[in-house]
């Protein structure tokens, strides 16, 4: 068979087979991973890319590897989901790294992590004073979770007893100029109700809407076709050629 042929039809095989694998596995996201999901994931879609392209070898090898890995993958999550302890000896499990201001220098040496970087973290939490936090605790996906000291912490709505109202969603009623009528229902109102709020923002045509959602006040918030951006607001120096 042609060498182009039969690559299209190993890019199809372990396309598909990639996708219904990150399917199944879950959703979980990048910056959730820890560093075996991380490596593994790499091994995966290296795995893929290789039965797409290598023609040394046969498909059904590469192919078996990747299910082979997929397999492991998910029987992996499957036990730290069941089994506490085995979750823990698979996965690991956070560490405290500061306490009450002070750096626990020997749960620092055992997660190999330099003083320097713990700063980084810090710095990049926005604290810049190490004596302002009570627990800083090194996660299993590689983030620093901080608590600061009570004094530290912003005043909120409760603390000043302001009373608040339950929070609500956005919903979307105009998408490329095409009203989405379940949504509206949602919100219980109607197109007389949208074209009354379009004509307030100067917009006698639904054609005209890019994009429209009403607000958790009731509001409705507009997006044009036509922006009107002027060129003031440009960030480019250079007119070309590019």
């Amino acid at each position: 068979m042609n060498e182009t042929v039969v690559v299209i039809i190993r890019v199809i095989i372990s396309f598909f087979t990639l996708l219904i694998f990150t399917r199944l596995l879950g959703k979980q996201e990048v910056g959730q991973l820890t560093f075996f999901d991380y490596i593994n994931g790499i091994t995966i879609g290296s795995i893929a890319a290789t039965l797409a392209t290598d023609l040394s070898a046969k498909a059904w090898a590469h192919w078996l590897g990747l299910v082979g890995y997929a397999l492991l993958t998910g029987l992996l999550q499957y036990i730290t989901i069941k089994n506490r302890y085995l979750g823990k000896v698979l996965d690991g499990e956070p560490t405290v790294v500061i306490e009450n201001g002070k750096i626990l220098e020997t749960n620092l040496r055992k997660m190999r992590i330099k003083l320097s970087e713990l700063m980084t973290l810090l710095r990049s939490q926005q604290i810049f004073d190490i004596t302002q936090v009570e627990y800083a605790v090194f996660e299993i996906n590689g983030e620093l979770s901080i608590k600061p000291k009570p004094e530290y912490l912003p005043v909120t709505r409760k603390d000043l007893q302001i009373p608040t109202k339950p929070g609500r969603l956005a919903t979307e009623v105009i998408q490329d100029g095409v009203v989405l009528d379940q949504n509206l229902e949602q919100r219980k109102k109607d197109r007389d109700w949208l074209h009354q709020q379009l004509r307030a923002h100067n917009i006698e045509n639904i054609k005209e809407v890019s994009y429209a959602l009403i607000l958790p006040n009731d509001r409705l918030y507009v997006d044009k076709f036509d922006d009107n951006i002027g060129k003031e607001t440009e960030m480019g120096d250079y007119d070309g050629p590019y």
